[in-house]
């Protein structure tokens, strides 16, 4: 897809302009990345169709275009495309547009397209039991072994409660927690402050004060370990004194279940999000409304946050009196 190749020189442009415009307005590092390849594909597809020029981009050709990726067979799983695979392609376009408006490049509609819908299926969320056994196990490191010095075991391990205390314990993202800065949690006032959520939408995320003593060991008693000075803004720091990004924080929840004697857990397919599906779902059983923890996740529309509800149906396990107390 990113490899595809594009002839004309006004296409190349827009391409790169676009990826900037993106930049420009803050959106996550992996959707600077990646939606401008897939406009690259409708350009690819324009070209294809005789079509080289940007004043000559219109709707009916975009929507063609999607009514050819919705026949495309997927050629590593067979089938079709997935429907989450094609409103990512569905909102790439709609961004895309929405940039030829605003840059002033190209007057098109508004483009009206309904989002498929999504048949991505939550596979496992974890009990608050398995959460409180991930918790203790930062702290089940290694005592007998000369690999590493003892002090790094013990900035891991607060590192790892830090890391928990963001994806579990306040809901974020993925890239949300990579993004996260010093100058986002707001510790006088119990909350932090999501600059980077999805779509671009800020949100304030509270946190107790459990999680608040977890982040705040973590910054004053283990990050000085990893960072290489003073003026290094990002939170949350690899033992190379650089950000540390979404791969290193799910080994890090590998190794903490691993450590944990429950043979069930760690069968389970657990990832960073599974952390976030996991708080979704305690909050929902200890009786939060769904419009609160809409608002929580940074849910645009409670369609995304009602898929909580099946869940909870399947739970047996019995809720605490605030989950958001327990950790």
């Amino acid at each position: 897809m990113k490899h595809l190749p594009i002839q004309s020189d006004a296409f190349k442009y827009i391409e790169k302009s676009f990826k900037e415009w993106l930049d420009v307005l803050g959106y996550a590092d992996t959707t600077v990345y990646g939606m401008p390849h897939l406009i690259r594909e409708f350009l690819h597809y324009l070209e294809q169709h005789g079509i080289t020029q940007i004043h000559k981009i219109e709707n009916r050709y975009i929507k063609a275009h999607y009514r050819e990726l919705k026949t495309r067979a997927n050629t590593r799983q067979g089938g079709g495309l997935s429907n989450s695979y094609l409103n990512k392609h569905l909102q790439a376009l709609q961004k895309f547009s929405d940039y030829l408006r605003q840059s002033g490049r190209l007057q098109l509609p508004k483009l009206y397209i309904q989002t498929e819908e999504d048949n991505h299926q939550i596979k496992y969320v974890l009990t608050q039991e398995e959460i409180q056994q991930i918790y203790k196990a930062t702290d089940l490191y290694p005592t007998d072994t000369e690999r590493i010095a003892p002090w790094m075991y013990e900035a891991l391990a607060l590192r790892d409660k830090a890391m928990l205390t963001i994806l579990y314990g306040c809901g974020l993202r993925r890239t949300e927690a990579v993004s996260l800065d010093i100058s986002d949690i707001h510790a006088d006032k119990n909350y932090l402050h999501v600059r980077k959520g999805k779509n671009y939408k800020e949100r304030i995320v509270p946190i107790n004060t459990t999680g608040l003593n977890h982040l705040q060991n973590y910054l004053y008693e283990s990050r000085p370990r990893f960072t290489k000075d003073d003026k290094q803004e990002m939170f949350f720091v690899s033992q190379r004194g650089l950000r540390m990004n979404g791969q290193s924080m799910l080994l890090r929840l590998k190794i903490l279940i691993q450590r944990v004697d429950n043979i069930e857990l760690q069968s389970k397919e657990v990832g960073l999000h599974t952390l976030r599906h996991s708080i979704a779902t305690h909050l929902l059983q200890n009786g939060m409304k769904l419009e609160a923890i809409a608002k929580f996740l940074g849910h645009s529309s409670l369609e995304s946050t009602q898929i909580y509800t099946h869940l909870v149906e399947q739970e047996n396990e019995q809720s605490g009196a605030n989950i958001l107390g327990t950790v």
